[in-house]
C-alpha cells in the first residue's frame, strides 16, 4: 500500500512539471525574443522606417534634379539666377521684396 502512495505523488508531480514546461514554451512563444509581440513590434518599426525611406528617396530625387539642372550639361538659367540672388542677397530693380 505504501508503493501506491508513492505512485500517487509522482502521478501529480509529473503533470505539473509538464504543464510548467508547456507554460514556459507558450510564454516564450508569445513574449520571448522571437515571440509574437516582438514580431508585431518589428513590423510597426518596419513601417515607420519604410515611410522614412520614401521621404528620403523623394528628397534625394529633388536634389538630383536640382544638381542636374545646375550641371554643365544642362543649365537652367532661371534656377541659377534664383540661387545666385538668394546667396548674394541681391534683387533686380523691377522686383518687389516682401519680408
Amino acid at each position: 500500500m505504501a508503493s501506491n502512495r508513492r505512485r500517487g505523488g509522482y502521478s501529480l508531480i509529473i503533470p505539473f512539471l509538464l504543464m510548467g514546461f508547456g507554460g514556459y514554451f507558450v510564454f516564450a512563444a508569445v513574449q520571448g525574443e522571437y515571440g509574437v509581440f516582438r514580431r508585431v513590434e518589428l513590423e510597426a518599426q518596419r513601417e515607420v522606417l519604410l515611410a522614412e525611406l520614401a521621404l528620403l528617396d523623394s528628397e534625394t530625387d529633388k536634389m538630383r534634379d536640382r544638381t542636374r539642372r545646375l550641371s554643365d550639361d544642362y543649365l537652367d538659367l532661371d534656377l541659377l539666377d534664383e540661387r545666385a540672388r538668394m546667396i548674394l542677397g541681391m534683387a533686380r530693380s523691377d522686383e518687389i521684396i516682401v519680408e
